[in-house]
């Protein structure tokens, strides 16, 4: 029995199955003209399927489902390297996600180990057991996107389950100490974001090239990634004004489940745009105009 986001038998292209739901045929006689010219345009025809891929992705919830494991796994791994690698008395959590004012000093408190040697064996143990809940929803998600076969579960999947969770920590400990000493260079605000958006392309690649086994070629994967850091070097700035006040007014008003709260906001929006750009990624890349078929290349359509 097939499963959803399963590819149907004999269908050379999966990403081809989607968008075949879409078709004049079923629609009403006055709506088949209006359609028939948007899919006969490229940007029609991408922005009607990747309407329809998130559709069929269920990309609210999912995003919803995303953010939090990504919640629950990156917390730990931050904590653990804040703790277990020697820093001075400014390389704390709080640093490390961006906190400042009463949240950061929240965040510390909480999360300030009362033995160091204990906490980094726990907090290994957490990262191990979060890394597979994070990976497994991330793998649920990219199958359905990409129209493939869930991949087996097994020990010899373990390192890739961690691997993808080690990835989002060094890029977020990365990105937020490489911006610091980047500003000192001219201009200040441009090497910042060309790092944020080397990081994020290269993760936005890695993560689902590596979760479905190879299935999928980088060559397919590159649109979606290209989009989710486009969108994120426009989201990121906002974010660097708005997430420190919104921190400070919600540690204010609600404490620590405040700064819990505040943090999912912003993760379901990350993954919300990671999960609906690589549904855009898969529409362009299986898409039938020459837009399509210069990013195939030779590259061979999943199966």
């Amino acid at each position: 029995m097939s499963r959803p986001g399963d590819p149907s038998p004999g269908d050379p292209r999966p990403g081809r199955a989607a968008a075949s739901r879409i078709t004049p045929q079923d629609l009403p006689g006055w709506l088949r003209g209006p359609v028939e010219w948007v899919l006969a345009r490229w940007v029609g025809r991408i922005v009607l399927r990747t309407v329809a891929g998130c559709v069929r992705v269920e990309v609210f919830d999912r995003a919803m489902t995303v953010a939090a494991q990504f919640f629950t796994s990156m917390l730990p791994l931050l904590i653990v390297t804040a703790t277990v690698v020697e820093r001075d008395d400014d390389g704390t959590v709080s640093d490390l996600v961006g906190a400042t004012g009463p949240a950061s000093d929240l965040i510390d408190q909480a999360v300030h180990p009362s033995n160091e040697a204990a906490f980094s064996v726990v907090g290994v143990l957490l990262v191990l057991v979060s890394a597979t809940s994070l990976s497994r929803a991330l793998t649920r998600g990219f199958a359905v996107v990409w129209e493939v076969s869930r991949p087996q579960v097994g020990l010899r999947s373990a390192w890739r389950w961690l691997a993808v969770v080690v990835a989002f920590v060094l890029a977020v400990v990365v990105v937020q100490n490489l911006s610091q000493h980047a500003r000192v260079l001219p201009p200040a605000n441009v090497w910042p974001a060309a790092l944020s958006f080397g990081t994020d392309l290269v993760v936005a690649t890695f993560v689902p090239w590596i979760l479905l086994l190879d299935r999928v070629a980088v060559r397919l994967l590159l649109p979606g990634a290209t989009v989710f850091a486009l969108v994120m070097a426009v989201l990121r700035p906002a974010a660097d004004v708005w997430l420190p006040m919104a921190l400070e007014l919600s540690s204010d008003r609600y404490g620590p489940i405040g700064v819990a709260f505040t943090y999912l906001a912003w993760l379901y929006v990350v993954a919300f745009v990671f999960i609906a750009a690589s549904v855009l990624g898969q529409v362009v890349a299986t898409d039938e105009g020459r837009v399509g078929a210069w990013v195939r290349g030779r590259a061979s359509m999943p199966g």
